[in-house]
């Protein structure tokens, strides 16, 4: 049995040859086997593909004796929701994300919505699924879960109602599922939207929904144009990420939506924590200065932002991946939560979303992750700590190389996944400084 779609935090994997029918009813058996859950809640996300396999796990979880609570279509977000909200011992979503349209996979969690991972039980799933099952002695149950209500009530709650501007807003769900949940935003909130690739729509007509890939973009940028729109948002396929663009149709880095978060939530609550990840980090730790909060360095990934985030109740967590995670949606990671405290900063502030990222650029500005592929990315990394760890402020390791100047800093570090090197390089003020120290280090790391 071909069992390469276990990864380290989720499945994923071709239908039918690395998921299919058997593989996922037996993932069903064995997650109740792993985790003893009596009440799992289970959804799907729009790929042709996600309702097959959802039928297959069902059985699966059922025959293994646990009550299966099913809410249909839905974002990966809603199964945290749900999960947390109606007190469930577990939640499985069958989604494979942005990944291409002929596969598949499953996103898991346990009680509270605690992430399930290569260490916290993905692995003791893996090895139970080849294995024979013994069906419980009593079937669970099946119930449907509607969900959408109390969810829709929770993201409006981070909303301050009476103050919203009518923002006119280009809504770009890929295809994906996010038009249904901005369906259900559209009546309680002032917002005028621009609908592009709204409709669900699993054979991907459109493309596969991806907005970090330039190619992406492009529909969005030219609706914003067209329609004189504030700002843009685009969605991958389960939303659990969303992406911004400005009124000039300028694609926002990750790395300051972080920061207009953290400013979002320090201001609600004063002295709080924020989690971030270690790839560009000054204009974070300055904004938690700036708001009395506290700013915590986290390795980068979900599973580890998480349970920093439990482990000192952090507010709110950011990494500049467009993955943002809130203490009050049981620490998971939200799509359409971070549109909404955007928008309602921007009627706030009354600035455009241009205004509010220009002002933390200029403070300080950012390379972006820029990839390369390499053969040896362990070389790279002694080569370049060789070179630059000398006469540095401070070397950190959490996540990869970061190594700290008074006017630049830059962190390096190797995909998980692939035979590549990510840079982040920034400065404080100074955009000059940052692009050339970026060229000089692309350089080195070429000459390895």
């Amino acid at each position: 049995m071909d069992l390469s779609c276990f990864k380290a935090y989720d499945i994923r994997g071709r239908v039918p040859d690395q998921l299919n029918i058997d593989v996922a009813e037996r993932i069903g058996r064995a997650f109740v086997q792993v985790t003893g859950a009596k009440k799992v809640v289970v959804g799907y996300d729009i790929r042709l593909s996600s309702p097959e396999i959802t039928q297959a796990l069902t059985k699966g979880l059922l025959l293994a004796g646990a009550d299966v609570h099913d809410i249909g279509l839905c974002g990966t977000e809603q199964i945290y929701f749900a999960t947390d909200h109606f007190d469930m011992d577990g939640g499985i979503m069958v989604t494979a994300s942005h990944n291409p349209e002929d596969y598949n996979g499953m996103k898991l969690v346990r009680e509270g919505s605690r992430p399930i991972s290569s260490d916290t039980g993905l692995l003791d799933i893996k090895e139970l699924v080849p294995g024979t099952f013994q069906d419980a002695p009593t079937a669970g149950e099946y119930h449907t879960l509607h969900t959408m209500t109390p969810y829709i009530e929770h993201l409006l709650s981070y909303l301050d109602r009476d103050n919203l501007k009518p923002l006119k807003i280009v809504c770009n769900a890929g295809n994906g599922g996010a038009g249904l949940v901005i369906n259900e935003l559209e009546p309680h909130l002032p917002f005028s939207f621009v609908k592009v690739h709204h409709d669900p729509d699993g054979s991907f007509p459109n493309g596969v929904p991806n907005p970090l890939l330039e190619e992406n973009r492009a529909s969005t940028v030219d609706a914003l144009h067209k329609h004189g729109a504030d700002i843009g948002i685009a969605w991958d396929g389960d939303y659990d990420r969303c992406f911004f663009f400005d009124e000039t149709g300028r694609f926002v880095e990750g790395y300051y939506i972080v920061g207009l978060l953290a400013e979002y939530f320090l201001d609600r609550e004063k002295g709080g924590s924020i989690i971030h990840d270690p790839r560009l980090i000054w204009n974070t730790m300055d904004v938690a200065k700036q708001f009395g909060g506290k700013a915590i360095e986290s390795k980068t990934g979900h599973a580890f932002i998480k349970e920093r985030m439990r482990k000192e109740d952090a507010v709110y967590g950011g990494e500049m991946s467009a993955h943002h995670y809130f203490r009050d949606f049981a620490y998971c990671d939200s799509g359409m939560i971070p549109w909404l405290v955007v928008a309602n900063l921007m009627s706030r502030e009354n600035k455009s979303l241009a205004q509010l990222i220009d002002e933390r650029a200029a403070r300080f500005p950012a390379s972006g992750e820029i990839n390369r592929t390499l053969r040896d990315a362990d070389a790279v990394l002694e080569a370049i700590e060789a070179d630059y760890a000398p006469g540095a402020v401070s070397v950190g390791r959490t996540d990869g190389l970061s190594v700290e100047y008074p006017e630049w800093r830059f962190n390096l570090r190797k995909s998980n996944t692939e035979p590549l090197v990510r840079l982040n390089v920034e400065s404080r003020g100074d955009e000059a400084l940052m692009r050339a120290k970026t060229k000089e280090l692309l350089a080195k790391i070429d000459a390895v």
